[in-house]
């Protein structure tokens, strides 16, 4: 996810990968960056697919987590 959002921001933005790889970052963690929006209109479709995609793919992750977490065994004898 991170790869892909970095090349797209390099290649359409003009952006550095360093600067797309702190933006596809804090897009991510949904903080935001203060100083930097897309100026095309492909780059804010772009943005909006990835953030919602992105924010589904770290729901997805935390709620698999969460339920290998509290999953108890299945061949626990019961006493």
């Amino acid at each position: 996810m991170l790869f892909s959002g970095t090349i797209f921001y390099v290649k359409q933005e003009g952006l550095t990968v360093i600067e797309s790889l702190y933006f596809c970052v804090v897009t991510l963690s949904t903080v935001g960056h203060p100083s930097f929006e897309p100026q095309t209109t492909f780059g804010k479709v772009f943005t909006m697919i990835y953030i919602i995609g992105g924010t589904g793919l770290f729901m997805g992750l935390i709620g698999y987590l969460a339920y290998a977490i509290i999953k108890k065994p299945e061949n626990e004898s019961k006493i």
